[in-house]
This record gives C-alpha cells, sequence and structure tokens, in this order.
C-alpha cells in the first residue's frame, strides 16, 4: 500500500445494506461537492469483485476520485474488538485503518462494529499527546439548531479529566462541523444549581472552570437543555451520554409513528394532516439523521467516523461530508493545542492560584 495516497479510506463492506448503498452514498458525496474538496482519491476498502460491480451500476467505474483497495474479510457485527483485530487483519475494517495509520490516507469512515472499530482506531492510531481516552461525538437536532453531545458511549466509565478533555473534543468538533467560533459547553447534570449531581460532577464542573478561556464554560445544564438551552456542547460521561442519545431516538421513534396513526384514524385527520404536509415535511427534514451521518471516535492522531449500520446513501453522504469538512480543517492540530492548554490550567498549583 506504499503507492496509495487518498483523502479518506471509507470501510465500504460493514454496513446493513451492502456495498451497492455505501457505493452510492459515494457518489452523492462526490457529485455534491461545491468546493473541489476531493483533490485527493477516496479509498475505498473491500472485496474488489464486489466494488467494482458497484461502481459500474452507479456510474463511477474509472472515476479518478475513487480508488478501490482490495481487503476480503469484514468484520461482523457479532466480532469481539479484539478477534477483529487479532483474526480479520485483512478486513475492510483493519486495512482502512492501516491506511491511515500508515499516512495514505488522512481519516477512516466505517458502517462496522463500533466495537471493533473504536479498539483498533485505539491501538492502531493511539490517542493524541495528553488525551488519556477518546470520545464519541454526536450531533443532536435541538428546537431551534444541532448541538454536539459527547461523549456518546465510548467510556461508560470517565473520570473528571476525561470529561474535560471531552469539553475540549466536542468544542473543536462544534467549531467546524456547526461553524460556531466559540461553542457554549454545558455539563450534563440533574440541576443547575451548583452541587447538583455526584461527586464526578462536582470536580469537573471545578475542572471546566479552571478551563474557562480554552473552553466557553457556560456551567451546568439538564435533561430540559439537552434539545432547548444556550449550551452548544453538551459534555457528559459515555454511560450518560449513550443512555440519553438511545432514549432519543427511540422517543423520536415512537412519536412518528404515533402521529402517523392518529393523522389516518379518520378522513377528517387525514385531511388535516394534507394541509399540514409543509410543516410536517420540514420537522422531518430537521430531525433527519442524514445531514450529520457520521459521529467521530475524537482524541486519536487522526479522525475515525462512524455511522449507523443501517445508514443508507443519504446518511452516507452526509458522513463523508462532515469528515471532508474535518480533514480540510486540521482538527487534530487544534485539538492538541487546546488540550495542552486545559492540562495546565487544571493542574492543582494551577488552580490553586486562581484561588
Amino acid at each position: 500500500m506504499d503507492d496509495v495516497v487518498g483523502c479518506l479510506a471509507l470501510d465500504a463492506m460493514g454496513g446493513d445494506m451492502g456495498p451497492l448503498e455505501f457505493v452510492e452514498g459515494v457518489k452523492l458525496a462526490l457529485n455534491s461537492d461545491k468546493n473541489d474538496s476531493f483533490q485527493e482519491p477516496i479509498l475505498l476498502v473491500g472485496r474488489e469483485s464486489e466494488l467494482t460491480e458497484a461502481l459500474g451500476k452507479v456510474g463511477l467505474s474509472g472515476d479518478p476520485r475513487v480508488k478501490i483497495i482490495h481487503a476480503e474479510q469484514v468484520v461482523d457485527m457479532e466480532d469481539k474488538p479484539m478477534d477483529a483485530l487479532k483474526k480479520k487483519k485483512q478486513s475492510s475494517m483493519m486495512v482502512a485503518l492501516d491506511l491511515v495509520k500508515e499516512g495514505a490516507a488522512k481519516a477512516i469512515l466505517s458502517t462496522g462494529n463500533t466495537g471493533s472499530l473504536m479498539g483498533g482506531g485505539t491501538i492502531k492510531l493511539r490517542p493524541l499527546e495528553g488525551v488519556e481516552r477518546p470520545a464519541l461525538a454526536t450531533i443532536i437536532p435541538g428546537r431551534d439548531r444541532y448541538r454536539v453531545l459527547i461523549d456518546g458511549g465510548a467510556n461508560p466509565e470517565s473520570t473528571p479529566t476525561h470529561i474535560a478533555h471531552n469539553a475540549v473534543l466536542g468544542s473543536n468538533f462544534a467549531k467546524i462541523v456547526l461553524g460556531i467560533d466559540m461553542p457554549k459547553v454545558g455539563l450534563l447534570t440533574i440541576g443547575t444549581e451548583e452541587g447538583k449531581g455526584t461527586e464526578k460532577i462536582a470536580e469537573t464542573h471545578h475542572l471546566l472552570k479552571a478551563a474557562q478561556g480554552v473552553i466557553d464554560y457556560h456551567g451546568l445544564v439538564e435533561g430540559f437543555h439537552v434539545f432547548d438551552g444556550d449550551a452548544d456542547v453538551i459534555v457528559c460521561d459515555g454511560f450518560v451520554g449513550n443512555v440519553v442519545i438511545k432514549a432519543c431516538e427511540s422517543l423520536f421513534h415512537a412519536i412518528g409513528s404515533f402521529l402517523k396513526k392518529e393523522l389516518n384514524a379518520n378522513p377528517i385527520r387525514q385531511s388535516g394532516a394534507l394541509l399540514c404536509k409543509g410543516a410536517f415535511k420540514n420537522m422531518k427534514a430537521h430531525f433527519n439523521p442524514s445531514e450529520y451521518g457520521g459521529a467521530p471516535f475524537l482524541g486519536l492522531k487522526a479522525p475515525v467516523f462512524k455511522a449507523h449500520g443501517s445508514s443508507d446513501r443519504y446518511a452516507i453522504e452526509g458522513a463523508i461530508k462532515i469528515a471532508m469538512r474535518v480533514v480540510k480543517h486540521d482538527m487534530t492540530e487544534h485539538i492538541l493545542e487546546d488540550i495542552r492548554e486545559i492540562n495546565k490550567a487544571t493542574q492543582p498549583e494551577a488552580i490553586a492560584s486562581e484561588i
């Protein structure tokens, strides 16, 4: 792989919908590019015969913006992370990670096994200097705008220092993806009054206040503020974050199913639904996850993006666009600088001097 150079390494084999749908997403991303972002080719990793066939079906055969890297094996959803690393070294996921490790690609995107991607990414790419653990950043829709929630589940058991690092990681991600110069950071707990929450929350709150200037810390936030509040970045540990995300996904699906059932209950309601078609269309677009289809593991030496296993072509397109935006803005270097600053600011002697 020494002669291979590309912008992104895409694991095209791990999703539920197969490589053809993945390649359709690649085509959408390439065709919608207005800024000539793909100056280097996309490296499409997987079984060459299947990917060649898929490229032919979508009209990308011979396109210089796409290059196939053969990988015979596939990491299954049931595979344990260490099994994928040891027994499936020639899988599309591991080969894509190796491309990034060797500098042949700047980031990886996969729809495959989350644990294997995180474990493989951490071992092969290693955390950035000063970052103890990577975290999963998720973009969530709010009433008036989008927000970043971090950690979405990478580290269920986190220390206050880990959560403080999450604030830096999420803030840098929000700057690039949401276009906010200095995102407001809130620490998720059970109330906004001082002292609300566990001892870990209290210590994290103390660290984040000491880091003011590196980040724009706006204090404690509670569940009400996840979708409707001042914070642009909601910070928590991976246990809380994962529960929030999955509960919200379930609620959105439940509301959608309930509305569909009730609005079709009789002809009068059907007529009303027709009159409100534009409003429902806008609401669906606002809460549609496809625009921000990729959630990155932040804090590694290169960006690792995870898209949902059931991602369709539009979600893949969105994930590729986000990955390219992060690569273009060299987010890793900015994170390194901020992590150095926050680690200095949160040293016991530095905090003591501020008291």
